[in-house]
């Protein structure tokens, strides 16, 4: 079950693809990582361990942070397509927005303040 703010997030994502800011699917996230243009990447929790050998180590050296959430079918699901193992987004203020969500002490992320 995806928590709120991970049901952001996947809305955000959806926002994102509708605008053209989301190289959806391994190869394509490969290609915008190559020429520089990922911001950020959601990588399937379920992702094939291929997948995975082909994006981390480039994700690492390209700098590009890195989260792993969701499925494969509901990462396909938020940007209208069928199942994916890795999504990256490509513009930086959606990559804000979804990391921050996903990984609230990340930068450009809330932290919320302490109950007392």
């Amino acid at each position: 079950m995806t928590t709120e703010p991970g049901r952001r997030a996947l809305g955000i994502l959806g926002l994102a693809a509708r605008a053209g800011a989301v190289a959806a699917g391994t190869e394509r996230v490969r290609e915008a990582a190559r020429a520089g243009r990922l911001r950020y990447v959601i990588l399937a929790a379920d992702a094939a361990g291929n997948a995975r050998s082909k994006l981390l180590p480039l994700l690492a050296a390209m700098g590009v942070p890195v989260v792993e959430a969701f499925d494969r079918a509901e990462l396909g699901a938020a940007v209208g397509r069928s199942a994916l193992s890795a999504a990256g987004l490509t513009d930086a203020s959606f990559a804000a927005r979804v990391r921050g969500l996903l990984e609230p002490g990340s930068p450009g992320g809330r932290t919320r303040p302490e109950r007392r």
